[in-house]
């Protein structure tokens, strides 16, 4: 499909999301740009931050995704709400939006999509100044602890199986292969994140 590639290649898995998006604000879209060089500019932020795990929740039904995780060609989204999230090298980040609607021929959510690439390039810009350099710029995005098991998300084999999509690669791509990808990305004792764990745990549990 024509502007994916760079997403394909990064391991990048389109969703239905797990919870409710957000109620789309409507707003007609500040900007102009081809969905190809928005999964560019997005390609390149989520490579500064060494992402993995990379998941785009849309607010479409499974059967408007292919099997390799891409959205078909005619596709429709119930609302034009995204949320992006990923472990990165500062940790679990989570970015949501629904800002704007569609225009110019496009869909409301490849224009939040790029609405989101532009806040993370505006992120990484801190860095040229030399005051953020843990970035301390990011702790507002991290996925925070509801005080409960992170591991009760993954609540049934289908969400268990959405969520180890994250880490495919591929058409012919298995659970196990996915499974295995998942348990080396967010084990603790390799850098990974606790919270991240638990979940690859109990969804291994539910696959099982």
């Amino acid at each position: 499909m024509s502007g994916y590639s760079e997403l394909r290649d990064l391991g990048v898995r389109f969703v239905s999301p797990d919870g409710p998006m957000l109620i789309a604000s409507a707003r007609e879209p500040l900007f102009r740009a081809s969905w190809t060089s928005t999964v560019e500019l997005l390609a390149g932020e989520l490579r500064h931050l060494e992402a993995e795990g990379i998941a785009i929740e849309l607010d479409m039904e499974e059967r408007m995704f292919r099997l390799d995780g891409l959205p078909r060609s005619d596709a429709r989204a119930r609302s034009d709400g995204v949320r992006l999230s990923f472990s990165s090298k500062w940790g679990p980040l989570r970015y949501e939006t629904a800002e704007f609607t569609g225009r110019w021929g496009e869909p409301g959510w490849q224009q939040n999509v790029r609405a989101i690439a532009l806040s993370m390039e505006a992120l990484r810009a801190v860095d040229r100044y030399g005051v953020s350099k843990r970035g301390e710029q990011y702790r507002g995005w991290k996925a925070l602890s509801t005080g409960t098991d992170p591991a009760d998300s993954i609540a049934t084999p289908e969400i268990a199986r959405r969520f180890l999509a994250r880490w495919g690669q591929g058409i012919n791509d298995t659970v196990e292969a996915q499974l295995n990808r998942a348990i080396r990305a967010t084990h603790p004792d390799t850098g990974g994140d606790s919270d991240e764990f638990r979940k690859v745990m109990r969804a291994r549990e539910l696959v099982a």
